[in-house]
């Protein structure tokens, strides 16, 4: 099945932490502070909608709690601060803003390129 083929869905979540001592994904090298935590959930049904919707996001607590959930699902964690500032902007439960989706796109691809891994190592 190719990568977004009929039937597939994913999703991720895009985060930043205050304090985080963990990479920005698009920028490694840089791991300074950054306001306060803030995380979106995406998800992808290529049979419901043309592009992935944001059907989360949140700050302080909020953010905390769907990046809790995202690691309890084993769903993939993304941090990219500029991303994530303009997902926080973004209506709950509407497709991602045209000027995010070359990104989104990209790492939708990383996501069914892993999941077709595991799945082809079971």
């Amino acid at each position: 099945m190719q990568p977004g083929g009929k039937g597939e869905r994913a999703s991720c979540t895009v985060a930043n932490r205050n304090a985080s001592t963990v990479p920005n994904s698009s920028d490694p090298t840089d791991t300074k502070p950054y306001g306060p935590t803030k995380a979106a959930a995406l998800q992808y049904d290529r049979e419901k909608s043309s592009a992935p919707r944001l059907t989360a996001r949140g700050r302080g607590l909020v953010a905390e709690k769907i990046i809790a959930m995202a690691e309890e699902n084993n769903i993939p964690l993304y941090r990219d601060r500029d991303l994530i500032e303009i997902l926080d902007k973004t209506e709950i439960d509407t497709e991602i803003p045209l000027e995010v989706y070359a990104v989104v796109a990209e790492i939708f691809a990383f996501i069914y390129q892993a999941n077709k891994a595991k799945k082809e190592a079971l």
